[in-house]
């Protein structure tokens, strides 16, 4: 090249290039390694930087499920409630549980006083029940008033005699067990059914209620154990000597207690002495006060060898 044309024309300079203020692509030719840039990853910084306003409608989640759950606790408190107020109504027309707790009102003196009176009646000289306001007085505070305390366990404690009984002589079982509390309740069953159909037939209005009859026919199982007791400890001559005297006792607590609820009650509605009417209350009386000491021979006898 000559020297004059290079002066004449000189060489051109290099503008840089402005930068596209929009570019539609981003430049990466200058970027050194490292991780790539994910596409639209400001926008999405921002969004998750910007606040979140609270909705004004709640989750689909919650919205299902509280009342669902309010729904089903406010059904089943319903049938909870329903279901006790018949089980308290049913229960009550058939097991009185307010008149149970009276007759389970007792402490250690009145049992006490009570076992005394079942063994030694013809000791004791007032048999009338007080009553305070138009009702009995709790037993725990009257000797005479009847209880369910004493023949329940009683009852329990027969069962019990009666295994070592039988387990004395190699003859014990499950079954021979089962079969003595069978025989036991089927007969106090029968006295009950037995004494409440006398009452009808015979149309004796009387205030014995069920759970009274059922307390006075209980009352024998003290003198079945202390029979076999005795039959256990003195053999056959201890358990004739012992269980005669407690059928007697039993005899005489049983006329002295029913003659002031079934014979006063006629006076007080104007039977006469000797009415037919007193007869038939006097004979069932005696035949009441007869049941238990053929019960108590025929619960035990067969018990001891």
């Amino acid at each position: 090249m000559e020297p004059g044309r290079a002066a004449r024309h000189p060489p051109k300079r290099r503008v840089p290039r402005m930068a596209d203020p929009h570019p539609l692509f981003d430049d990466t030719s200058a970027v050194g390694p490292g991780p790539p840039r994910a596409y639209g990853a400001p926008v999405a910084a921002a969004a998750a930087a910007a606040p979140t306003a609270p909705s004004p409608f709640p989750a689909p989640a919650a919205f299902l499920s509280e009342p669902v759950s309010s729904l089903a606790a406010a059904y089943g408190s319903s049938l909870a409630s329903q279901g006790r107020d018949i089980v308290d109504r049913n229960l009550d027309r058939f097991i009185p549980v307010g008149r149970l707790k009276y007759y389970f009102a007792v402490d250690t003196v009145y049992v006490g006083k009570k076992l005394g009176l079942l063994l030694f009646p013809f000791l004791h000289q007032d048999w009338q029940v007080r009553y305070q306001q138009d009702a009995p007085v709790a037993p725990r505070f009257d000797v005479n008033a009847p209880d369910l305390y004493i023949p329940v366990m009683a009852f329990i404690t027969y069962i019990l005699v009666a295994g070592l009984a039988l387990g004395t002589q190699s003859r014990f079982s499950p079954d021979s067990l089962g079969l003595e509390a069978s025989s036991a309740l089927g007969w106090l069953l029968l006295e009950l059914v037995a004494v409440l159909l006398c009452l009808y037939l015979l149309s004796i209005s009387t205030d014995l209620s069920t759970m009274e009859l059922l307390a006075m026919a209980g009352y024998k199982y003290v003198g079945m154990i202390i029979g076999l007791l005795s039959g256990l400890l003195f053999g056959r001559p201890g358990y004739y000597v012992v269980l005669s005297w407690c059928c007697f006792s039993i005899f005489i607590f049983m006329i002295r207690t029913l003659r002031l609820k079934l014979l006063s009650e006629a006076a007080a509605e104007g039977v006469p002495v000797r009415g037919a009417r007193n007869q038939l209350r006097m004979y069932l009386t005696m035949g009441i006060a007869a049941v238990q000491p053929l019960g108590m021979y025929g619960l035990t006898r067969h018990l001891l060898p």
